[in-house]
């Protein structure tokens, strides 16, 4: 079973039946779900996560003044829940897991994610937000909420960037590709410059991997997840064993290379960021930034982003 359905089970037998008793005023006032820092949060947990933060759990997060008012009362009798639950041993937390489920408060939570308590204000707030930040507050599920406070901002996120920032982004992550891959790796190659070779070929997968998430309007979840992560995009998923072959593979890792960014190319003018037909990315960066319509993010460096 997954972290997540664990969760849910956990919580609908056991800690609301505990809520209904317990906090009976509270109950329209509670948001109650798993979101967050966890590799269950995103459905990738196995046997080999298990040894650490997993196990029966769940989060409440409660308003500023409900936190202040119960807060603690409430954080008590969750830690007096059963730790065992369908054969699965109490939560384990590593030293830097605690806080990440029990009783939380709305806003804390969201600053803790990224940074501010509701979503950015402003394009270039939205421009400089880690994507990894915002798939760790947009992850897992939400049970129930009633009240409405947590899941509006996690709406106003699930939105994605907008589409100004999408586009500078995307439009970054073309011109790091054709620098790092089509163009520097390989010509360390050349030099025999293989640590340089092996940094080039580092950056263009990361910024590669990012290109096909922002293509499919989805954040990009943290290194360790996000090629597997690919699997569940619907535009270029194709690329997750293109991506693989590269790393593993050492031959014909150029003319890979290559069929990864025509792919890339042929998506880009499919959703019309670009009239150019040359392979190398660099080429439609230009287009890509014309794209875009507030002029301060217009004008920022093409690989800023």
């Amino acid at each position: 079973m997954k972290g997540l359905q664990l969760s849910e089970i956990y919580y609908k037998e056991v800690g609301k039946p505990w809520l209904d008793q317990c906090f009976p005023e509270y109950r329209d006032r509670i948001c109650a779900g798993l979101v967050g820092q966890g590799s269950e949060c995103f459905g990738f947990d196995d046997e080999y996560s298990r040894d650490h933060d997993f196990g029966p759990s769940f989060c409440l997060w409660l308003s500023e003044e409900d936190f202040r008012a119960v807060g603690r009362e409430m954080a008590e009798g969750y830690a007096a829940l059963p730790g065992e639950f369908m054969g699965f041993s109490k939560r384990v937390v590593s030293p830097h897991g605690d806080g990440r489920v029990g009783v939380l408060e709305t806003k804390s939570f969201y600053r803790c994610m990224i940074g501010e308590p509701k979503a950015p204000d402003t394009l270039m707030d939205w421009l400089f937000l880690p994507e990894a930040y915002l798939a760790m507050a947009t992850n897992g599920k939400v049970f129930e909420d009633s009240y409405g406070e947590f899941s509006s901002v996690r709406k106003e996120l699930l939105g994605f960037y907008p589409e100004d920032v999408r586009i500078k982004k995307i439009a970054a992550r073309a011109a790091t590709m054709a620098q790092s891959g089509q163009y520097n790796y390989g010509r360390c190659i050349h030099r025999g410059e293989q640590v340089a070779a092996a940094l080039a070929l580092d950056e263009f997968v990361r910024a590669g991997i990012s290109m096909v998430y922002l293509l499919n309007r989805v954040y990009t979840p943290f290194y360790k997840w996000m090629h597997r992560g690919m699997e569940r995009l619907s535009i270029l998923s194709e690329l997750k064993e293109e991506f693989r072959q590269l790393i593993s593979v050492d031959g014909e890792r150029q003319e890979r290379i290559e069929r990864i960014c025509d792919s890339v190319r042929s998506e880009l003018q499919r959703q019309g960021l670009t009239d150019e037909t040359d392979v190398f990315l660099e080429n439609h960066v230009p287009c890509i930034m014309a794209k875009i319509q507030d002029p301060i993010i217009r004008c920022l460096p093409a690989m800023q982003g």
